[in-house]
């Protein structure tokens, strides 16, 4: 719904002529708070703000808003290689399905800014240094809690996720974390908050950062999910205070 004049971005299929015609409200609050506010309040650059969105619309398989703000990333300074990763990322975090669908969007965005395979990851990505001190404590607590449940969802977060996918370079770790915890929180996903937003704000995510996610995603995955998130963020914050 924003107009960036850009020839490169994509349209939003809903205009605001479309808006005004279904709630003149709605259209007042599109205008307003959100895009003359939210979008220009400063505790997140407008490159934190798509990435945060776009991983909430892949989250929620919300295929109408794709192509505008994953056009809207790329203009807001996310590398093509990034939004590639980020959908690749989300495929572990919230499902096949829905990286698909993100998939299906981004290709015609792609192929409309001419940008081809050279661009994107590789399949195998030069990997970053592993933490194996920290690794091995999380794997070791994850194991005992569950091993004898499901050996073959530990086996594959440690292998797959966390000396695989957590270390591939084509997404910085900080913003690889802020696309988990934006993820979790719009899929209202609050039982694994805690760790991921303990790794961003170890990643280097600040607390004001953390807490402008609590409030750009409001706007995007709605209050409850946000409101849902907010005991855990605040027990995250205050540990790490103490």
């Amino acid at each position: 719904m924003i107009d960036t004049k850009k020839p490169n971005a994509s349209p939003s299929l809903l205009t605001y002529n479309d808006l005004r015609a279904v709630s003149l409200a709605l259209e007042h609050y599109t205008k307003g708070p959100l895009l003359d506010g939210l979008w220009k309040r400063p505790e997140l650059s407008r490159r934190d703000r798509s990435v945060v969105t776009v991983a909430a619309l892949i989250a929620r398989i919300q295929t109408i808003e794709m192509p505008f703000h994953f056009a809207l990333a790329l203009d807001n300074g996310v590398k093509p290689s990034e939004l590639s990763e980020i959908i690749t990322h989300l495929a572990f975090y919230s499902g096949w399905a829905n990286a698909m669908s993100a998939v299906a969007v981004t290709k015609d965005i792609f192929h409309r800014r001419g940008l081809g395979i050279n661009q994107l990851p590789p399949a195998k990505d030069k990997l970053l240094p592993l933490n194996e001190e920290a690794e091995i404590q999380r794997a070791t607590q994850v194991n005992k809690n569950f091993g004898q449940v499901s050996p073959g969802l530990v086996q594959n977060t440690t292998d797959l996720l966390f000396r695989d996918l957590w270390l591939r370079s084509a997404l910085a770790p900080r913003d690889r974390s802020l696309v988990t915890v934006s993820s979790l929180i719009a899929s209202g996903q609050v039982a694994q908050i805690t760790y991921h937003l303990n790794r961003a704000m170890d990643n280097g995510l600040t607390q004001t950062q953390a807490s402008e996610v609590l409030t750009h995603i409001a706007f995007y995955s709605g209050w409850p999910n946000a409101f849902s998130a907010l005991p855990v963020v605040k027990e995250v914050f205050e540990k790490r205070q103490s």
